[in-house]
C-alpha cells in the first residue's frame, strides 16, 4: 500500500515542478533571453526536468492526479505560447516517446552540446525506414540532363477479326515536353493510352503505327540511349528466388560500364540498397506467388533501385503506387522527386493518386479515351478547368476531380453553359439530367484546342537551352555493353543456378523421384538376368527409365522460356546481356543441377532391381540417362521458345512424347516403312538401344528382335538432339525480335 502512495507523490511533485517552472519562466522569459549566466542554469535544470518526464512512466500514478497534471501542463503551455508570439522566446519542446503528450516550455536557451545531450535518441539510433515514415533525402549523381519533347503523337493497332480487320487510334495528336529537374505524371482513367504513351517516350514500343515527333536533346531515339533510360514496368518482374542484395548486385555487374571494377560494382548496388532504405531486407528473398518474401513497397523500391542503379538521365515509371498504401505511395513519390532534383528527367504514369501525391508533381498529362484534357503544371490544372467552367461542387481531391472529368462524369462539378448548349443541341443527357460522358469528352477535347492546344505547340517550337555538347553527345552515343561476353555468361551462369536451386531440390520433386524410385526397385526386386529367357521382364524396366526421364525433363523445359519471357524482355529492352549469353547460361545452368535428381533414382533402382553388377554399366547407364535427359529438355525448351503460348506448348508437347513414346521400340517391334522414320527422331527409342546393350551385351546379340551394336549411331543420335534442339530454341528467341 505504501507503494502506490510513493509513486502518487512522486508525480505530483514533478507536476508542482513543471507548473513553479513554467510560471517562472512565462515571467522572466525576456530577462532570461539577455541574460548570459541565468541562460545557462535554465538549460541544465530543464534538460534534467525534461529526461524525467520522458522516461518516467505515468501509468502508476492515480488517474485523478494524472488528468490535473495534464490539465495544468496544457494551460500552461497555451499561456506560454501566446506570451511568446509578442515575447519572441525560443520555443523548445521535449516530448514523451511512451505517452505520446507534448510538454512545452520556453524561456531559456541551451548550447548545442547540451540540446544533443538532453536528446534521448539521437539521430543516427533511429532506423531508416521509408514506409514507416523515417527517411533520408535520396542522393544520385549528376549525368547528362536531357530534354524531351513530343508532339502531335498518335498510335493506332490493327485488330484481325474473323471476317475484317479494324484500325484503332489509341492515341490522339498527344504533345508536351519534360525537362531535367521536373516530375511529369500521365494521369487518366483506365484505357486512356497512359501506358502506351509512357511506352512510346521510353522508346519501348517501335511500330510503323506511331505518328508525330518524340525527340531526346533534339535528336530522334536511337538505340544508344538504352544506356540513359531507366523503365520501371507495372508488373514487378523480379527473380522470386533471389535476395535482395543478389538481385541489385547482379544488375550492378551487368548494367554498369567495364571501366569499373567488380568491387566498385558492388560497392554501387551497397549505396542503392542503403539510399533506398533496404538494409532491413537485404537479405530476404524477392518472394511471389508460392514463396513469402518481401512486403509491396520494398518490392516496388528494389525495381526502381534496379533502373536507377545506372545513373539514368530519363527514368520512366508505370504506375509506381499500385497496390501500396497512401504512406507508401507517398515515400515512393518523394523518392522520385530527389531523383528529379540531380537533373533527371522522371515521367511516371498515375491512376488515382491522393492528394498530397498529387501536389509533389511538376507537370500534367490528362489523358481521356487517348485525347489530351490538359497539358501543363500540376499547380495550375484545377484553375485552367475553372476558367472553362467546370468547378468542384464540394471539396473533393483535385486528383479526383481531374478523373471524374475524364471519365465524363459532371454529378459533383458545375455545368458550363456551352456545355449546355452542347446538350440541348445533341439532346443526349443522362437521367439525373447530366450530359452524357461523350458530349463532356468533346467538350474538354475541343476546349483545350481552342484555348491551350496552339500556345503550347508554339512553346514546343522554342529549341531547348542545349549547347552542343548535349546535342552531339546523344548523337555520339554509343551502344556499350557493361560486360564482356565471357563475363555475361558467367554471372547470369551463378545467377540461374541459384534461382533455381531451390526448385530443383524441392522436398516435393525429391519425394515424387524417390517414390517412383523405390516402387519400381519393389516391382523389379532383384529380377536378375542369367539367360535370354530372362530378359523379356527387365526389358520392361529400362524402357521405363527411358520413357521417364524424357517425359520429366520435356515438361520442366517447356516452361522455361514463356515464364521468363517477361525478364527476357525487360532485361534485353535494357541492354543488359546478349541473347546468346543468356541462352547459354541458362541451358548450361541447369546440366549440374540435373545430375543430381536422376543419380538419386539410379542408385535405388539399379541396386533394388539388381542390374548389371559392375562399375563400367554402372556409369554407363549414368551416362545414356543423362543423354536421354539433355535431349528432352532441349526438346521441351525448343517447343517453349517456338509457341511461347503454355497451353499451345504443352498440348505439342503431348503428342511429341506419346509419338516418341510409341516408336521407341518396346510396343511396335514391326514399324511400317511409311512410319518408320518417327522412330530415328524419338530420344526413347536411341536410350532404348543403348540401355540394352550396356545391360545385356554379354548374355545375347539380339534382345526381342533388337540387333544390338556398337550403339555409336543411337549416341551420335542422342547428340545431335542435344545441339540441335537448343539451336532451334535460340533461333526461335531470335525469331521473338526482343528489344
Amino acid at each position: 500500500m505504501e507503494k502506490p502512495t510513493s509513486s502518487l507523490g512522486l508525480w505530483r511533485t514533478q507536476s508542482d515542478q513543471l507548473a513553479q517552472m513554467t510560471s517562472e519562466t512565462s515571467r522572466g522569459g525576456g530577462a532570461e533571453g539577455g541574460s548570459g549566466g541565468d541562460s545557462g542554469g535554465g538549460g541544465t535544470h530543464s534538460r534534467k526536468s525534461s529526461r524525467q518526464m520522458v522516461f518516467a512512466s505515468p501509468g502508476r500514478s492515480g488517474s485523478g492526479s494524472k488528468n490535473t497534471h495534464i490539465r495544468k501542463t496544457r494551460s500552461a503551455q497555451m499561456k506560454f505560447e501566446l506570451d511568446d508570439v509578442g515575447s519572441g522566446a525560443a520555443l523548445s519542446r521535449a516530448s514523451s516517446a511512451s505517452l505520446g503528450f507534448s510538454f512545452s516550455f520556453t524561456g531559456f536557451t541551451m548550447p548545442p552540446d547540451e540540446i544533443a545531450d538532453s536528446r534521448p535518441f539521437s539521430d543516427d539510433d533511429i532506423p531508416e525506414d521509408i514506409e514507416a515514415g523515417t527517411r533520408k533525402k535520396f542522393q544520385t549523381e549528376p549525368t547528362l540532363p536531357i530534354f524531351l519533347k513530343f508532339t502531335e503523337v498518335t498510335y493506332k493497332i490493327v485488330m484481325k477479326g474473323m471476317t475484317s480487320t479494324v484500325e484503332k487510334d489509341i492515341l490522339n495528336g498527344i504533345s508536351g515536353a519534360v525537362n531535367p529537374g521536373e516530375v511529369l505524371a500521365l494521369m487518366g482513367p483506365s484505357g486512356s493510352g497512359k501506358t502506351t504513351l509512357l511506352s512510346l517516350l521510353g522508346g519501348r514500343l517501335r511500330n510503323p503505327a506511331l505518328g508525330g515527333s518524340i525527340t531526346y536533346n533534339e535528336q530522334p531515339y536511337s538505340k544508344f540511349l538504352k544506356s540513359r533510360i531507366g523503365f520501371v514496368t507495372q508488373d514487378d518482374v523480379l527473380f522470386p528466388h533471389l535476395t535482395v542484395k543478389e538481385t541489385l548486385t547482379y544488375a550492378a555487374l551487368l548494367r554498369l560500364r567495364k571501366t569499373l571494377t567488380k568491387q566498385e560494382k558492388e560497392k554501387r548496388a551497397a549505396d542503392v540498397i542503403r539510399e533506398l532504405g533496404l538494409e532491413r531486407c537485404q537479405d530476404t528473398m524477392i518472394g511471389g506467388t508460392f514463396v513469402r518474401g518481401v512486403s509491396g513497397g520494398e518490392r516496388k523500391r528494389v525495381c526502381i533501385g534496379l533502373e536507377i542503379i545506372i545513373n539514368p538521365s530519363l527514368l520512366f515509371l508505370d504506375e509506381p503506387t499500385s497496390g501500396l498504401d497512401s504512406t507508401t505511395a507517398l515515400r515512393i513519390i518523394e523518392l522520385l522527386q530527389d531523383i528529379a532534383e540531380t537533373e533527371k528527367t522522371v515521367i511516371t504514369t498515375i491512376h488515382q493518386p491522393s492528394s498530397r501525391l498529387f501536389h509533389r508533381f511538376d507537370k500534367l498529362i490528362l489523358l481521356s479515351k487517348g485525347s489530351l484534357l490538359y497539358f501543363g503544371k500540376a499547380s495550375e490544372a484545377m484553375v485552367y478547368f475553372s476558367s472553362i467552367g467546370c468547378s468542384p461542387l464540394i471539396a473533393m481531391n483535385p486528383a479526383e476531380f481531374l478523373l471524374d472529368l475524364a471519365n465524363g462524369n459532371m454529378n459533383e462539378v458545375s455545368v458550363p453553359s456551352e456545355l449546355e448548349d452542347m446538350v440541348g443541341d445533341s439532346q443526349k443527357e443522362t437521367k439525373s439530367g447530366k450530359p452524357a460522358p461523350a458530349v463532356v469528352h468533346d467538350y474538354l477535347v475541343e476546349a483545350y484546342e481552342t484555348r491551350v492546344a496552339e500556345e503550347t505547340k508554339k512553346q514546343l517550337m522554342v529549341p531547348a537551352p542545349l549547347d552542343v555538347e548535349l546535342k552531339s553527345n546523344v548523337e555520339s552515343m554509343r551502344r556499350e555493353w557493361g560486360a564482356s561476353w565471357r563475363e555475361q555468361y558467367s554471372i547470369l551462369f551463378r545467377r540461374g543456378i541459384k534461382e533455381r536451386k531451390n526448385e530443383y531440390f524441392s522436398w516435393l520433386r525429391i519425394t515424387q523421384v524417390l517414390v517412383t524410385a523405390v516402387i519400381l526397385g519393389l516391382l523389379w526386386w532383384q529380377s536378375e538376368v542369367h539367360s535370354p529367357k530372362e530378359l523379356d521382364n527387365q526389358a520392361g524396366l529400362l524402357f521405363f527409365i527411358a520413357v521417364f526421364w524424357a517425359f520429366f525433363p520435356v515438361f520442366t523445359a517447356i516452361f522455361t522460356f514463356p515464364q521468363e519471357r517477361a525478364m527476357l524482355n525487360k532485361e534485353r529492352a535494357a541492354d543488359m546481356y546478349r541473347l546468346s549469353a543468356y541462352f547459354m547460361a541458362r541451358t548450361t545452368s541447369d546440366l549440374p543441377l540435373d545430375l543430381f535428381l536422376p543419380m538419386l533414382f539410379l542408385l535405388v533402382v539399379y541396386f533394388m532391381a539388381g542390374l548389371r553388377l559392375t562399375t563400367e554399366s554402372f556409369f554407363l547407364t549414368m551416362v545414356i540417362v543423362f543423354l536421354c535427359i539433355v535431349a528432352a529438355q532441349g526438346l521441351g525448351l525448343a517447343i517453349g521458345a517456338t509457341l511461347i503460348d503454355l497451353k499451345k506448348a504443352t498440348t505439342l508437347a503431348s503428342v511429341t512424347v506419346m509419338a516418341f513414346m510409341l516408336a521407341g521400340g518396346y510396343f511396335v517391334k514391326d514399324v511400317p516403312i511409311f512410319i518408320a522414320w518417327l522412330r530415328y527422331l524419338s530420344f526413347n527409342y536411341h536410350t532404348y538401344r543403348l540401355l540394352l546393350k550396356v545391360q545385356y551385351e554379354t548374355i545375347s546379340p539380339v534382345i526381342d528382335g533388337i540387333k544390338l551394336d556398337s550403339g555409336l549411331k543411337e549416341a551420335t543420335a542422342l547428340g545431335i538432339m542435344v545441339f540441335g534442339y537448343r539451336l532451334l530454341a535460340y533461333l526461335s528467341l531470335r525469331r521473338m525480335k526482343i528489344h
